[in-house]
């Protein structure tokens, strides 16, 4: 894929290359303007293109964030922050150029409190990682995203996942952070206690802000008891409408299920041949339940009369720890699943999130859009939230494939938001969903960017995402 390089003036080019002089001076050795790093760092998981950085800067500590922001304020150079670029929206490419600051070399753990159930840790740490050493304390963080990603990247895209149905995403379960402004500023939001009416909701601010209003370097985060009882199952549906209303039936019957993930016939078939199952090829349900053995064992049971109605009854289980993991690879592997149907294609990944009682409507539709306009774009998502995706497998060289491609994307985010939806769960906006989010949220998103002007006065907070160029 080809990149692009932005225009600037010789002014501006001056000031970017005295401002690199002056970054390998803050910190030596750990800057970068190696074309195949910066490519790295401009581009996500999806087919926009990409955008390079001008440098990559790799710092250890809060203070060095600061000091590389307080450099690149003055000569007036744009910030990228970075985790691990596993984003949809194209939210890491510098479109203005500028300076790549990766966080992913901020690996500490600051601090463990069982007793108060949170954990404070560096932006860098991944989920994996956090889930790693706490493994000794009984506890664990439940936000799965799938990618590995970085918990400073989690927080500043509002990243949910495959858990959001029982234990919420990153808005409820950050209680504090530490940011960098784009001045060079350090500040501290929320803390330890479970509530507060002091000021504005700092937190909650910079949670979802995709790294617009400032860097996000540490995180302080809730964690949970790793359930006593934890059993996962299968269950394929004769159609798509049977699927989809027993996960309603089952959101509004209150039954505290832990995840329940949803793959229609087309993502079954490429996530038995990619992840070699022997799946049944219909619409499916993943469910997971955690509890105690009684707790968990009633929740079956009222899951599998629910789901006995709509025409699933075929539950296959996997009790053991391998079992299950294998089971959600499976499903954490579903977009480079759907990928391996087209050799060669490319992907784009998109989501919308309805009111739980339109969902299967919502669905529906945008699956018989998907097969009148001769797409492949399998359906997958987190049903229990009513949030789904569709990874659209394409030739971004075929205009006419692109047009059609666009017109059900459009058409969903559209029929989602009429619905009382949005046009997001939880890809977020970056530069691809920027019309979006303006058909969305109308006259708010000038409030939007009265916030960032107010925090951001001179644009140079990942310029170009959320608001567009005139940002």
């Amino acid at each position: 894929m080809t990149h692009a390089e932005p225009r600037r003036s010789a002014q501006q080019s001056i000031m970017f290359e005295s401002c690199i002089e002056d970054l390998h001076r803050l910190l030596p050795g750990r800057v970068s303007t190696a074309m195949a790093v910066r490519m790295h760092h401009g581009t996500d998981v999806s087919f926009h293109k990409p955008f390079p950085p001008d440098a990559v800067v790799f710092p250890h500590t809060t203070e060095e964030v600061a000091g590389v922001a307080a450099l690149c304020a003055g000569y007036q150079v744009p910030m990228i922050p970075f985790g691990t670029g596993t984003s949809c929206e194209g939210h890491i490419a510098a479109l203005q150029g500028g300076v790549c600051i990766d966080l992913s070399e901020m690996r500490g753990i600051l601090r463990v409190s069982p007793e108060d159930l949170d954990v404070t840790v560096q932006a860098g740490v991944t989920r994996k990682q956090l889930n790693e050493h706490l493994r000794d304390t009984g506890l664990f963080f439940p936000i799965d995203p799938g990618a590995d990603a970085s918990l400073g990247g989690m927080a500043s895209t509002r990243a949910s996942g495959t858990n959001a149905v029982r234990y919420g995403t990153m808005r409820e379960n950050v209680l504090g952070l530490t940011v960098v402004l784009a001045d060079g500023r350090i500040i501290r939001t929320g803390g330890r206690a479970r509530k507060s009416a002091a000021g504005y909701d700092l937190t909650r601010l910079f949670v979802g802000s995709e790294g617009t209003l400032g860097i996000i370097t540490e995180v302080t985060l809730r964690l949970y008891g790793i359930p006593e009882t934890v059993s996962a199952a299968v269950c394929p549906f004769p159609t798509l409408s049977g699927a989809v209303d027993t996960a309603i039936a089952v959101i509004q019957s209150q039954i505290p299920v832990a995840r329940m993930e949803l793959l229609d016939a087309v993502q079954m078939r490429a996530t038995n041949l990619y992840s070699k199952l022997d799946h049944t090829e219909q619409p499916t349900l993943f469910f997971e339940f955690h509890g105690t053995e009684a707790g968990v064992a009633e929740q079956v049971g009222q899951v599998r009369a629910i789901a006995a109605e709509a025409g699933g009854t075929d539950f296959r289980w996997a009790s053991k720890p391998e079992e299950r993991s294998r089971l959600w690879q499976a499903r954490h592997d579903a977009w480079w699943a759907a990928l391996a149907l087209r050799p060669g294609a490319k992907g784009w990944p998109t989501d919308v999130c309805v009111p739980i009682s339109r969902l299967a409507e919502c669905i529906e539709e945008t699956s018989r859009d998907i097969a009148d306009n001769r797409l492949i774009a399998p359906v997958l998502g987190h049903v229990g939230d009513g949030n789904f995706h569709l990874c659209f497998v394409l030739d971004p060289d075929d205009a006419d494939e692109m047009r059609r491609v666009r017109g059900v994307n459009g058409r969903m985010i559209s029929r989602a938001i009429a619905m009382g939806g949005t046009c997001t769960g939880e890809h977020g906006i970056g530069y691809g969903k920027i019309d979006e989010l303006r058909e969305e949220h109308g006259d708010a998103v000038q409030v939007m960017a009265a916030v960032k002007q107010a925090l951001d006065p001179k644009g140079l907070m990942n310029p170009g995402k959320l608001f567009g160029p005139t940002s």
